[in-house]
């Protein structure tokens, strides 16, 4: 068992360094190790949540083909460059959101660099902004209605007497992941010495190493079309938390109401 455990973390390892698909590849070559050579029996492949994932991805990469994306970040940066000085505890509450919204933590790259851009303008240490909002994008995974985690936690708990719904999982996820955030933040703003006063800073400064270009956003062309296609991706994901909510008002098939899977699914496309 420790020789299989070995594997899987060396697998993982060499996976993450390779960035991209990588991670993918190595995850086929350990499960093929560990069928063909350890005799390990593989379980059924989770085909709603592969599926759930590409129907939230197909809805995200729309919108971002419509502006959408670039939409929302030009709002995160006017608003971070409106409050310079609290950037360590906004911007975890705009990658959160960004989550939130999406189901998935890649939506926030786009809006780190402008975060350490601001940062650095301000004189504040970029780390403890970038830091806590890396971690804000990650924790709204498991708060966000439409995340693979959250619908995941809802099919495992549905049918085996517990009477859960989306609702309920959202009411203790949301405030706690919230709660868990704004701590870190908190904390981040005493991490690291002030820009003014690091050496490593002052030495790079003085040395030209530290270049202070601005970081330019993409431009949105069609303004209206993209706010359009945030307003039906966030409407998709409205509508999602309905259905996960309130069970009666779901389609019923053969006494069965229909599997949330299903929902997040045709309601992901449809927005698409």
């Amino acid at each position: 068992m420790l020789i299989q455990l070995a594997f899987v973390l060396i697998a993982i390892i060499i996976g993450a360094r390779l960035g991209g698909i990588g991670l993918g590849v190595l995850g086929g070559l350990g499960l093929a190790v560990l069928t063909f050579v350890f005799g390990l029996e593989p379980t059924s492949p989770p085909i709603d949540v592969m599926l759930m994932i590409v129907a939230v991805i197909a809805a995200a990469s729309c919108m971002q083909a419509a502006g959408g994306l670039d939409l929302m970040v030009k709002w995160a940066e006017k608003l971070l460059r409106k409050n310079p000085s609290k950037i360590t505890i906004l911007s975890p509450l705009v990658t959160y959101i960004f989550t939130f919204i999406a189901g998935t933590g890649h939506v926030a790259y786009s809006v780190l660099p402008v975060i350490a851009e601001v940062a650095t303008e301000t004189k504040i240490r970029p780390e403890r902004p970038l830091g806590i909002a890396v971690i804000a994008s990650q924790q709204a995974i498991t708060a966000s209605p439409i995340s693979a985690a959250t619908v995941a936690l809802l099919s495992m708990l549905t049918g085996h007497g517990f009477d859960i719904s989306l609702i309920n999982i959202l009411m203790i996820s949301v405030p706690c992941t919230l709660a868990g955030v704004l701590a870190g933040a908190f904390y981040s703003l005493h991490v690291g010495k002030d820009l003014e006063d690091d050496p490593e800073f002052k030495r790079r400064i003085a040395e030209g190493e530290f270049k202070t270009e601005k970081y330019e956003l993409k431009d949105v062309n069609n303004k209206k079309a993209a706010a359009w296609s945030v307003a039906i991706f966030i409407l998709a994901t409205i509508g999602i938390i309905l259905f996960g909510s309130i069970e009666s008002i779901r389609p019923v098939f053969n006494g069965t109401s229909l599997s949330m899977a299903y929902i997040i699914e045709i309601l992901m496309l449809s927005a698409a």
